[in-house]
């Protein structure tokens, strides 16, 4: 490869890599506004022109690829690509991807499904203007020095009929464009709304046989699928109008290209305007060429998503969502996960982090300072209100997994997404269930996450952690039994103790005399359920003369001297200089009945 080919794009503009820093690698042309995203926090290498085997070779240093349509991420690429977390298509099809073989690896491909709408809406109308008003063999009989104005004659598309088939946003974009145009547009789309179609005054017909003899233009925007290929054939060709024209700004293959040739030689359509084909580019002497050359098609070279905004659009796009996934968020348009519409990734966002927290101070609290387990345990995430009414949570259980695991394995979460998680939980033997409650009666906030697990069906195995979001920060407001309101982040250390006079300050001249700053502090007390659980329990108690025998002396002790109901938790926010000595320091306390660090 010619040196000239490869670019380093690093926060210094040098050439030089960082060797902490997640790795991109781009091996196709991509606009520099998105790839300007990843200044300052990640290596950019810029390496056109790579060949399979040179991409194989490459691939397993890089954390992320970013490709267009011409690179094809096989699962061999994938296979070696030990180190990646996500592919990203800056366009709308995924075609050149294999997306099975990243699922099984745990690799998210995302893409930008709404960046070329309007370009390729555009390029639909351009196509079916041209091919109206024979604007190709005009063009081409000019440059020949030939006048053939009287063998041109066209046809206006006002008051003609085009027929859609795949009414999505492209679909849909170009039949408010046309209807702009003057004409009255049909579509098939089984999965469209009628009500919207009414409103943007579509008319829906329920299949191809009652579409196509009805219209003037058809043309397709559905994905390449089993379903679609070779949706348009002879048969269906010889249904429609001889003065009828196709059109095909969507994927090659929809159309079965000998068919279309067929049916322009014989005069079963008049027209066609095509920019996509089978093969790219098409190969000498092959159906797509001849049908490129052909004198009745209009024939683009895949240009539907080839303007200057579109490139930009999904380059930003597709450029955020790498970057996003990199630092451990949230894609918009994962293609092997449920699509995250944006106005549920603007709910879902702070709730994934504060999700993740939640399992974070679980496992450290929890498990590590009470002899708990994550594994073989049941969880369960129960949303209340706003929350409780999207259906689309899978990101929060993802978020959840990868709090669980993050402080106990090797790669601190990080490789735990929204495409694996459930297959991670699985392994560890985590189950997790979710409710979505309409109970709005205890809830102050708008939205309340409750956290609870449980060791199969064991009395007493319950594990409870509550929080919230306020604007763009999160919360803990119950940790176990305890009422709190703290921010679960930096480095907190987590004292259960008696609450009693001193006691504040003989924590912090432990703290003190090891040198640990405190940033915060709060005393978070007994909720009413356990106040009224622990004062049902003594009375169970005096009634049986149970007291003295308890399990626990020191417990029992607190119960018979008032200090039971004074239990508290003493959350600090601290440096992040603790030592198992500071920790030993502060057990031997006194009325320090437990003391765990959580770092967040």
């Amino acid at each position: 490869m010619a040196p000239s080919a490869i670019e380093t794009v690093t926060s210094s503009g040098s050439s030089l890599v960082s060797s902490d820093r997640p790795r991109i690698l781009v091996p196709e042309k991509v606009s520099p506004d998105g790839l300007a995203l990843f200044k300052d926090k990640y290596d950019v290498d810029i390496r056109l022109g790579l060949t399979a085997d040179e991409l194989i070779a490459e691939i397993p240093r890089y954390h992320a690829l970013i490709v267009r349509s011409e690179t094809k991420v096989t699962a061999s690429v994938l296979a070696a690509g030990k180190k990646l977390r996500v592919v990203a298509r800056a366009g709308v099809g995924v075609d050149n991807i294999d997306v099975d073989a990243a699922t099984a690896q745990g690799i998210i491909v995302v893409n930008s499904p709404a960046g070329n709408i309007v370009a390729a809406a555009e390029h639909t109308i351009a196509l079916l203007l041209a091919t109206a008003r024979n604007v190709g063999r005009a063009d081409a009989g000019m440059k020949g020095d030939k006048w053939e104005r009287g063998k041109l004659v066209g046809v206006e598309v006002g008051q003609k009929t085009l027929g859609i088939i795949g009414l999505g946003k492209v679909g849909m974009k170009v039949a408010r464009m046309a209807i702009g145009l003057g004409m009255k547009v049909k579509a098939v789309d089984p999965y469209a709304s009628k009500d919207i179609a009414e409103q943007a005054q579509v008319e829906l017909v329920s299949d191809l046989s009652a579409l196509l003899p009805e219209v003037d233009f058809l043309t397709t925007h559905t994905p390449l699928m089993a379903t679609t290929l070779g949706l348009i054939k002879e048969a269906e060709l010889q249904k429609m109008k001889r003065t009828a024209r196709v059109l095909n700004v969507a994927r090659g293959g929809v159309y079965d290209e000998a068919a279309l040739i067929k049916g322009l030689d014989e005069g079963w359509i008049a027209g066609a305007g095509i920019d996509v084909f089978t093969s790219e580019p098409p190969a000498a002497d092959s159906t797509a060429s001849r049908l490129a050359r052909h004198p009745k098609v209009v024939a683009t070279p895949h240009l539907g998503a080839s303007t200057v905004e579109a490139q930009e659009n999904v380059s930003m796009d597709v450029c955020r969502q790498v970057a996003e996934i990199l630092r451990g968020g949230l894609p918009s348009a994962a293609v092997n996960a449920p699509l995250i519409l944006p106005e549920e990734y603007r709910k879902l966002q702070p709730f994934v982090q504060l999700v993740e927290k939640m399992g974070g101070i679980y496992t450290q609290h929890f498990v590590r300072s009470q002899g708990g387990m994550v594994g073989g345990r049941k969880f369960e995430l129960v949303y209340q209100g706003e929350l409780s009414g999207l259906s689309n949570t899978r990101p929060l259980l993802a978020a959840l997994v990868k709090g669980l695991v993050s402080s106990i394995s090797d790669s601190g979460g990080r490789d735990v997404n929204i495409v694996n998680a459930g297959l991670i939980a699985k392994e560890k033997g985590i189950l997790i269930s979710e409710t979505h409650s309409g109970e709005t009666n205890n809830v102050i906030y708008s939205s309340l996450v409750t956290l609870r697990s449980y060791d199969g069906d064991s009395p007493g195995s319950e594990r409870c952690i509550a929080g919230y979001v306020s604007g763009r920060s999160v919360y803990i407001s119950k940790l176990g039994q305890f009422s709190a309101t703290f921010r679960p982040e930096g480095t907190l250390l987590v004292l259960h103790n008696y609450d009693e006079p001193g006691k504040i300050g003989g924590v912090g001249m432990v703290l003190g005399r090891h040198g640990i700053n405190i940033r915060f502090m709060q005393v978070a007390s007994l909720d009413a359920e356990a106040r009224e659980e622990r004062a049902k329990r003594a009375l169970s108690q005096l009634a049986t003369g149970a007291g003295a025998e308890s399990d626990n002396p020191e417990a029992s002790e607190g119960s018979s001297n008032g200090k039971e109901d004074r239990e508290a938790l003493m959350i600090l926010g601290v440096d992040d200089t603790m030592s198992e000595e500071v920790i030993e320091d502060l057990k031997k306390a006194e009325g320090i009945l437990d003391v765990s660090l959580v770092r967040l």
